[in-house]
């Protein structure tokens, strides 16, 4: 196994909380009903969600609309870690980039969200071209 990308991203929940507030179906497009529940309402926790939505893609090397956000879903384990699960497009996406398991870590503050996601597998990561 090899890491085949790496992705980051930070989230102001204030500034997220006036999107959430300017757009009232703006939840149901981002989320699944399972990240809802999870979130139990509250703003840092979506945002969290959000931003490891944005770090899935930035680990499949892809911008910002590349996939609909539903297809990338913050799951958790029973444990009660989060863990990623991909469905349709995005699904497609890492086969081809070789991404078989996903490893992520969400923490926030009432002020700021912060997802870090590792994509696993059989696929060549980004830097792999640098090191030849």
């Amino acid at each position: 196994m090899a890491i085949v990308g790496v992705g980051v991203d930070v989230v102001d929940v204030a500034r997220f909380q006036l999107a959430l507030d300017r757009r009232a179906r703006i939840v149901e497009r981002l989320f699944t009903e399972g990240e809802q529940r999870d979130a139990r309402g509250r703003t840092e926790r979506l945002a969290a969600r959000f931003a490891a939505k944005e770090a899935v893609m930035k680990t499949l090397g892809v911008g910002v609309g590349s996939v609909p956000w539903r297809t990338i879903e913050v799951v958790r384990r029973p444990s009660g870690a989060p863990t990623i699960a991909v469905h349709a497009a995005a699904a497609e996406l890492a086969r081809r980039r070789g991404v078989t398991r996903w490893h992520v870590s969400l923490t926030h503050s009432d002020a700021t969200a912060i997802a870090m996601v590792v994509g696993e597998g059989e696929g060549e990561s980004e830097g792999d071209d640098d090191a030849r």
